[in-house]
């Protein structure tokens, strides 16, 4: 990892530099070091295997330079962006700002870039806190990040040793190899420094944060059935391998599952599924360049009801102890909370710099939102603009985009497991889907998912027969899914969805309807 100072004082030097190049009105530049450190795992009870496999890690590091160019009078300031990586010396600046101008185009859109400016909701904004990171994962070793691998493999064949159930089905404890045990997933531990300064905010700000999780598949084949489990800390003395234990303990549970028919199910839906719908589709549509650009599915109704009266969702970036949070974004603002439904009512966006300002020039912005924004320019707090890639993490070489941080769930009624069991009384429990995506487009609202594990049914208000993966489909609208919200628990924990880098902090969510459609099932050959 680069050290902070280096990348402080590059951002510092870079600024003086382009300070005295005259076509230059504004300037931004951002420096980040962020290190990907992944161990696969792989231990399988019949073939043989290492267990835990490709222990890796990549670092990438560089400077990335948004500038505003002088621009003929007809067509106004110019706006471009140049990065250089794994380079910090003052060629590397020279080649960023040149890319910058070479790539730069006229943004009638474009106001200026951010300037520190005071929050409408006084002691809402950022904790100043500080040193919020794990040093343990900043100078970590790699022999940790296997151990840390083996604590999960080991987590996972604790619980499958210790089941009566598998020891019945295989003759004895002694046995159990032959039903085909299979752990699969990865531990992944995320470092990343930053460093951020411009002209309006000459003053460089520089972040810490660290991020361990970890993502877990564990299989009885033997049985067909299999289970997954997934966590999310700061610290790694805080990881004990636990997604391993979930996700055998999973698999043991939805042995010998049963089809059910295709159908509408009050049903209950898990952390997993929750946090799936709310990344792919619910936060996308509260995104301020979804409202811009007239996709989302909630748009014009900033100020009304879009969901039950039992639901509230707000981000938190400055939550202190969560695994996603951050003291400031990407554009050098200060991260805070950032209400988006309250007790069912739409009441804000995230956003960044470049949004808002844009909103708030736009002459459809009343239409488009639902409210005068002059009046309410708390919807749009520029506190959600990070330079997030493919990549993860924060990243130098592309510019500020809109992104989450802590996703928090609440429900005005809060329930614990058994009371929303009592509450659905027949139906079923979905533990676990995936490839979740919006049908129609973002603002029609439709979607589909597949539900592949964690499952059961629910009968007299107790969780009954488990259900197989892959059996089941879900179809339905996520605005019907938000309105029909019957009970949400007041226990809820972070998970974090595929290729996604916000941590939404997820409860179970009871809902009256959904619709499933079984799914085919292939006839072997004859």
């Amino acid at each position: 990892m680069i050290p902070l100072r280096t990348l402080k004082t590059t951002v510092q030097r870079a600024l003086q530099k382009i300070s005295r190049v005259k076509d230059v009105q504004e300037a931004e530049v951002f420096t980040s070091s962020t290190g990907h450190l992944t161990c696969r795992l792989n231990y399988t009870s019949e073939i043989p295997c290492n267990g835990v496999e490709e222990p890796k890690s990549f670092e990438s590091f560089g400077i990335g330079i948004r500038a505003v160019f002088t621009g003929t009078d007809d067509e106004g300031p110019r706006v471009g962006f140049g990065s250089e990586a794994r380079d910090f010396s003052p060629g590397a600046i020279h080649r960023a700002l040149e890319k910058a101008r070479q790539n730069a185009v006229a943004d009638p859109e474009f106001v200026s870039l951010p300037a520190p400016v005071a929050t409408s909701q006084p002691g809402r904004g950022a904790h100043r806190f500080a040193r919020y990171h794990d040093p343990a994962i900043m100078d970590l070793k790699g022999s940790t990040l296997v151990e840390a691998g083996w604590k999960v493999i080991h987590e996972a064949l604790k619980t499958f040793t210790s089941s009566p159930h598998l020891a019945a089905l295989a003759g004895s404890k002694d046995n159990l190899a032959s039903l085909g045990l299979i752990v699969g997933g990865d531990v992944s531990l995320i470092q990343q420094r930053l460093a951020v300064a411009s002209t309006r905010m000459p003053k460089a700000q520089t972040d810490e944060s660290t991020l361990v999780t970890s993502l877990v598949t564990a299989m009885v084949e033997r049985q067909n059935a299999k289970g997954s489990g997934y966590s999310a800390a700061t610290h790694l003395a805080k990881f004990r391998g636990e997604a391993g234990s979930e996700a055998a303990r999973n698999a043991i549970e939805t042995s010998e599952g049963r089809r059910i028919p295709s159908g509408t199910y009050a049903a209950i839906l898990g952390p997993q599924p929750v946090n799936d719908l709310m990344v792919n589709l619910v936060l996308p549509s509260l995104s301020a360049d979804a409202f811009y650009a007239c996709r989302s599915a909630f748009l014009g109704e900033i100020g009304r009801p879009i969901a039950s009266k039992l639901l509230t969702v707000y981000d938190h970036g400055a939550a202190r102890g969560m695994a996603g949070s951050k003291r400031i974004t990407c554009e050098g603002l200060p991260t805070g909370r950032t209400d988006l439904i309250k007790q069912g009512v739409l009441t804000g966006l995230l956003s960044n710099h470049y949004e808002t300002q844009r909103l708030l020039r736009d002459p459809q912005a009343r239409e488009k939102l639902g409210l005068n924004l002059q009046d309410h320019p708390e919807v749009l707090e520029p506190r959600n603009g990070f330079r997030i890639s493919g990549k993860g993490g924060r990243q130098f070489d592309v510019t500020p985009s809109i992104a989450a941080t802590n996703v928090f769930i609440e429900g005005s009624a809060p329930h614990k497991t058994d009371s929303l069991l009592r509450l659905v009384g027949d139906g079923v429990y979905i533990g676990r889907i995936w490839y979740t995506y919006a049908m129609n487009g973002l603002r029609a609202g439709d979607f589909t998912c597949t539900v592949v594990g964690d499952s059961y049914r629910i009968q007299d208000g107790r969780i009954g027969a488990p259900i197989p993966g892959n059996t089941l489909r879900i179809t339905g609208n996520i605005r019907q899914v938000l309105q029909n919200i019957l009970g949400i628990t007041k226990e809820a924990r972070p998970v974090v969805g595929w290729g996604a880098d916000e941590i939404v902090y997820a409860p179970e969510v009871a809902v009256r309807e959904l619709h499933l459609t079984e799914i085919a099932q292939f006839m072997e050959s004859v």
